[in-house]
Parts: structure tokens; sequence; C-alpha cells
């Protein structure tokens, strides 16, 4: 596997702007999905002793934090994937490459081809996924962290739902490869659920977030 998230901020975007696949779309958004969780921990962080923080419900403060841990779990899997969206593909190009003289052989093929395609779909979903579960985890950020830090808030909420929406550009074109039906429908209809959600997430919050400024 390769190492991305070794790499430095300044190695990353260098790598990005080559003609080299990798790091391609799904890996940047992972990446992008895991800064957008690490801005709102930020806040929480900097909300810390802050007199209008110290005075909300203790109730609502322990949900912060449980959240909190939780986006790091979050960030965590989100790192994993940085790299592993820069190898999903490689299923799919080595069933490529398989012989295909006999019958056999080219049934053979066709079933790694396709499960190739099903496999490179599964990480930039799930990257999607998580950045939808960050998003649904910001609603007592946008509220409650320090108005000091609210824009970071913001630059969270776009960074979340933008990951989400990358994510599934990978999907989408996959799916035109795979051929079982009733996977695709399932698949597809995924799709257009998380992107309905984040953006309504989206842009709920970032009405909530603009009148705290």
């Amino acid at each position: 596997m390769s190492d991305l998230m070794g790499l430095t901020l300044k190695q990353y975007l260098d790598n990005a702007s080559t003609k080299e696949p990798n790091p391609g779309g799904g890996s940047v958004a992972a990446y992008v999905g895991g800064l957008g969780a690490a801005l709102s921990i930020m806040v929480l962080n900097l909300s810390y002793g802050k007199k209008a923080f110290e005075g909300i419900d203790a109730e609502i403060k322990g949900d912060m934090e449980e959240k909190k841990a939780e986006l790091f779990e979050i960030i965590a899997q989100l790192a994993i994937y940085v790299d592993e969206d820069s190898e999903s593909f490689n299923e799919v190009l080595d069933a490529l490459k398989l012989p295909k003289e006999t019958e056999e052989q080219k049934r053979e093929r066709t079933k790694a081809i396709q499960k190739g395609y099903v496999y490179a779909l599964e990480v930039p979903l799930n990257t999607a996924r998580l950045s939808h579960q960050a998003l649904l985890k910001l609603n007592p950020f946008v509220d409650y962290g320090s108005v000091s830090a609210i824009t970071d808030v913001g630059c969270s909420i776009l960074f979340l739902a933008a990951a989400v929406e990358a994510a599934l550009f990978n999907v989408t074109i996959n799916l035109k490869s795979i051929k079982d039906e009733d996977f695709v429908i399932q698949t597809k209809a995924e799709v257009e659920e998380l992107i309905a959600s984040a953006h309504k997430m989206r842009d709920e919050y970032l009405h909530r977030t603009y009148a705290r400024l």
C-alpha cells in the first residue's frame, strides 16, 4: 500500500498535480473529510474555559465530548482511506490482465473485473458514509462552539459536505461498469440519499453559522 499519509503537505500537493493517478479525487476527498472533522474538534478545544461555553448545560457539554471522541475515530478511518483509495482500482487493473483465451478464462476474467469494480467503489462509498456521519455530529458544535472560532465550524461544514459528494463521484463512475442490476439500483439510491442529506445539513448548518458571526 502507498503511504500518502506519510508525505508532507507539500509533497502531497505536488503529487496531486502530476500526471500520476495517485492521489486522485477519492484520496483527496478522504483527506478533506478528515480535515473537516478535525476543525470541529479544534473548535471544541478552543471553547474550553470560555465563559459562554462553561455556562451551557452539562448534558450538552457531555454530548459534545462524546461526539469529539467519535470524530477522532472517523478521522483515523478516513486517514486509512487516503491511502486505500489510491489502491482500490488495482484489482480492476489486475483483472484486465488475466488471460482470455478460453471460455472458462473469459468467465473468470469477467468475474474478477466485476469484483474489482465493486471493491473500487467500496472505499469512496465508505469515505462518503464517514464524512456524512461526521456532519451528523456537528449540530452542537454549530450552536455552542466558541464564537471566536465559528468560522472554523463553517469550514468544517463545507469540507465534510464536499468530501461526501466528491467521494461519491468515484462511486457513480464505477457503477457504470457493474452488471449486477440490484446492486447498482441499491447503491444509486444510497448515493442520492447521502448527497441530499449532506446538502440539507450543509445549508442548515451554514445558516446557523452565519447567524453567529
